[in-house]
């Protein structure tokens, strides 16, 4: 049985999670990603016929 101190923990770490760190791993994901895209088309043309 989880104790009152643990379950204190336990939300404290859900919330630092939560609010703190994955919305800026969410957003290094999606720019990096758009990074790699911008690059390929850089280096490749854009899409459609030529």
């Amino acid at each position: 049985m989880p104790t009152r101190g643990g379950r204190v923990r336990e939300l404290l770490t859900f919330l630092v999670l939560a609010v703190l760190i994955w919305p800026f791993i969410a957003i290094g994901v999606v720019s990096g990603w758009g990074f790699l895209v911008w690059m390929y088309y850089a280096f490749t043309g854009p899409p459609g016929p030529v």
